[in-house]
């Protein structure tokens, strides 16, 4: 059985492009070499389907690793021993380089398609977990908006947990964004890259790596790290990093989470961005009012129809959005409108700044400027302007860059807890007798009503689109001004200041 899932695995390699044919022989004695096996025979084995099979022969492996006592049966043990196994498969990271640079000459997006195509085929990106994310989409007032419940990233078993309360504490690499994760084994409380490879660019005439997430929210989920481990900055040199990618990779957005916590919502230890190729409902929304900024009325600008604060500024010459986007920052950092509920700081610690999006439309460069506030209260100790506590059984996370474009990254519980509620709800059973899904009660109460027939088919296609209005209700939470006649003209008294 090992002979023939080693001989599936280097075909798999060979037929992806990864191992070169003239390798075969070197490969099988690599992966040999991991399972302690000092023979080999040849054997018969169909071939013909090994691209679409990788699992199920990554799994026969793990199996016979576990059975050898090689590793203990644990999804963290079994991921970092499959992570050794493919990269026995991979090309070192200087080929991987010199082969997308050789893709750049022809264009960026050859470029990325192959690096895209090589990240998943190295396992780097499970596809296989990644297809389980439920996905769906849901109208609003202000767009499609995109809703995923994140079904790919593994939950830690109980043995992997003990291991790593026992586990000598280590501090390489610093962080999961570090260059210093390319080719890491791993261990228990840091995932194995050793199927990872980084490709190096040049941002603000420093040192950056590009890679893809390996959870993929949508398509070609990547993101961009400071090759250093430097903290997060909204700043000018912010704006400048976003608009240098952009430049390189015209088809790809680049954008910022916020560099305080509360509405940062990602690792703010070390800087970088997330990016990628595909239209948030963003991008797409219209503008709503078109403003003008003394000094800068050769730029265009306007507010956005969006649930979140958003200043949108377009210039074929992304130095003068730079330039813009430089003195909107300056302003908001240091606005208060107690009117409004907007304090620059409170006993000295900053609320205020700002979620940058960049990207590039035919000749024209664009910035969307989205206002951010971490203030907290008494009535919302988690933030005011941060999904609600009404809304928490649905969103009670941080609502970070992916969310502020319009895509809802839903915690894996709500699988489990939409399949209960659908059988509570067609089957009308008390909600509030079961404490894995009481918490929804109230919401199911509100919109049951607004339904006259409940069926088995119809109950799942009801309960995403509430969920999915849940989401835009939690966005709207999140702006700093709301859109009704006071927020906008809030906002306008902003713009004023300007």
């Amino acid at each position: 059985m090992l002979y023939e899932n080693i001989k599936k695995l280097v075909e798999y390699g060979i037929q992806t492009g990864l191992t070169p044919e003239s390798e075969r022989i070197y490969t099988t004695n690599l992966l040999l070499e991991i399972f302690h096996e000092d023979n080999y025979e040849d054997t018969d084995v169909d071939t013909s389907y090994v691209t679409e099979e990788l699992e199920s022969i990554l799994k026969n492996l793990l199996d016979e690793a576990v059975k050898r006592e090689l590793i203990t049966d644990s999804i963290v043990y079994r991921d970092l021993f499959d992570t050794k196994l493919m990269n026995c498969l991979l090309p070192r990271p200087a080929q991987v380089q010199a082969e997308f640079a050789r893709h750049y000459k022809e264009s960026p997006e050859t470029a990325t398609n192959y690096y895209y195509k090589f990240s998943q085929d190295s396992d780097y990106i499970r596809r296989y977990r990644v297809k389980k994310d439920m996905k769906w989409k849901v109208d609003s007032p202000y767009g499609e908006i995109d809703i995923t419940v994140n079904l790919s990233k593994p939950e830690k078993d109980p043995k992997a947990i003990a291991a790593a309360k026992n586990a000598k504490a280590s501090s390489y690499p610093k962080c999961l964004l570090c260059m210093e994760n390319e080719g890491y084994a791993g261990r228990v409380n840091h995932p194995a890259r050793e199927n990872h490879r980084i490709i190096p660019i040049t941002v603000n005439d420093s040192a950056w790596g590009f890679q893809y997430s390996p959870y993929v929210y949508y398509n070609e989920h990547c993101i961009v790290f400071n090759g250093q481990h430097t903290p997060m900055k909204i700043d000018r040199a912010a704006f400048t990093k976003l608009f240098d990618f952009v430049k390189l990779f015209p088809h790809y957005f680049l954008g910022s989470n916020a560099d305080l916590p509360i509405v940062g919502g990602s690792i703010l230890s070390h800087d970088h961005f997330q990016g990628g190729h595909y239209t948030f409902a963003m991008a797409k929304a219209p503008i709503e009012k078109a403003v003008s900024v003394p000094g800068f009325e050769d730029v265009e600008a306007g507010i956005v129809k969006w649930p979140l604060s958003v200043l949108r500024i377009r210039h074929k010459d992304e130095k003068r959005l730079i330039d813009l986007a430089e003195h909107v920052l300056n302003c908001w950092r240091s606005y208060t409108d107690e009117a409004a509920f907007i304090f620059a700081e409170t006993d000295g610690e900053p609320h205020n700044t700002i979620t940058p999006i960049a990207r590039k439309t035919g000749d024209m460069f664009e910035l969307d400027l989205t206002l951010r506030n971490n203030i907290t209260t008494e009535e919302h100790p988690l933030g005011v302007y941060h999904p609600h506590a009404q809304y928490h059984h649905i969103k009670k996370e941080n609502i970070g860059l992916i969310e502020v474009m319009g895509l809802a990254v839903l915690p894996s519980r709500l699988k489990k807890e939409l399949e209960l509620l659908a059988e509570y709800i067609v089957n009308k059973k008390d909600i509030r007798t079961n404490s894995d899904i009481e918490k929804h009660a109230d919401w199911a109460a509100n919109f049951l009503p607004k339904y006259n027939t409940i069926t088995e088919e119809n109950v799942m296609d009801i309960l995403k689109k509430e969920a999915g209005e849940v989401f835009v209700h939690v966005l709207e939470d999140a702006g700093v001004y709301k859109c009704t006649p006071e927020g906008r003209e809030a906002f306008m008294r902003f713009i004023r200041t300007l």
